[in-house]
């Protein structure tokens, strides 16, 4: 499967900077390494020249303070972070949260200083001992309450790390947060203007508009655009509306990394109708890799394409395939495209769309 088999554990994020220099994120799952066959994915699997910027998730949180999740987690981080004797210009960070972890946690440790300390004293000596470059934090997701916690926590994190560095004259740790792009999540949970202003970078997780999971209709998992059938609410769920709002509250348009999927949400259906908002009352089939009802990662889809009929959503830039029954929305090359074009127009305005747009890959957050 060679070069394809990266997919199986990154999901991609594309990135917008003022100036020449651009970002590829790319987020490597620990839990890649259970797949079946080819399908299993190590750090020795990852290309160190691929991306800029390499995310290990996730580690997570006991007693406030940060911790492994995989019992080989820590092997896995000395062979992660040795990629960087490949690629000196190579940073990589620790992402900590995602959805299996929850909120809870999170929110207890944030609600005070006391325990927003002990965490942050636990992340930068876990940071260097296992020899990271920096922390993504994947609160997901923080509500209102949360709100301006979260913020302290994310100041207290900056301060930390500018502390540390000008103590032992080693260069700063780096500090991301991977963030909603659902309209309600953002505006409830995220002072935009003051959190963008400390972290060096947003990963904006601009993907799972749409899934069966939570859905009985198709729809695609990252469209560019409202769809013609997005009403209401629904009129938000878009690439284009969440990094506009994004912007519009606050976040300069250069550190806004906008989330590309490689993978799709499946759907199974349940009329002759195969198009967007047809009725589909179950997930779509297991990938033979990735296991998982609704999901299939890139190469799973590229196998399903053999056979399958693909049309294109003129009005939200991305694609779909169907056989059968079975239905997923995705992304390509093509929609890749279009959506770093329309980015970068948000961002820096329409004289600045031939920038290079930095990008982030990661399956989902689990």
């Amino acid at each position: 499967m060679g070069q394809v088999i990266i997919w199986a554990g990154f999901t991609l994020l594309l990135s917008l900077q003022c100036g020449s220099a651009s970002k590829l994120v790319c987020y490597f799952t620990n839990w890649a390494q259970y797949r079946p066959g080819e399908g299993s994915f190590l750090p020795d699997d990852i290309d160190p020249h691929l991306c800029t910027h390499l995310i290990y998730a996730f580690a997570s949180m006991s007693d406030h303070e940060i911790t492994t999740v995989e019992w080989n987690d820590v092997t896995l981080y000395e062979a992660f972070n040795g990629l960087k004797a490949k690629n000196q210009n190579l940073k990589t960070l620790l992402s900590i949260g995602g959805s299996s972890m929850g909120t809870e946690r999170f929110s207890n440790m944030a609600s005070s200083a006391a325990n927003r300390w002990t965490f942050v004293r636990s992340v930068v000596q876990f940071l260097r001992t296992h020899e990271f470059d920096g922390l993504d934090v994947a609160w997901i997701y923080p509500g209102r309450k949360d709100k301006r916690h979260f913020t302290s926590l994310i100041q207290d994190l900056a301060t930390a790390f500018e502390k540390e560095a000008q103590k032992t004259g080693k260069e700063k740790l780096l500090l991301s947060t991977a963030v909603s792009s659902g309209r309600i999540n953002i505006d409830t949970g995220y002072e935009v203007d003051k959190i963008s202003k400390i972290v060096d970078f947003i990963n904006l997780m601009s993907y799972d508009f749409h899934g069966a999971s939570w859905e009985k209709t198709t729809g695609h998992v990252s469209p560019l655009h409202k769809g013609k059938k997005d009403l209401r609410s629904a009129a938000y769920n878009n690439v284009d509306n969440s990094v506009r709002h994004w912007k519009r509250k606050g976040a300069p348009g250069e550190k806004i990394i906008m989330g590309i999927p490689t993978y799709g949400r499946s759907f199974t259906l349940d009329t002759l109708d195969t198009g967007v908002g047809a009725q589909a009352s179950k997930a779509g089939l297991p990938g033979p890799f990735t296991s998982e009802a609704g999901f299939l990662a890139y190469y799973e889809i590229c196998t399903f394409k053999q056979g399958a009929t693909t049309e294109l959503i003129e009005e939200q830039k991305v694609p779909y395939s169907y056989k059968g029954n079975q239905w997923v929305g995705y992304d390509d090359t093509e929609s890749i495209k279009a959506k770093v074009r329309r980015v970068s127009t948000i961002c820096f305005g329409p004289r600045t769309t031939q920038r290079l747009a930095p990008i982030s890959m990661t399956p989902t957050f689990r």
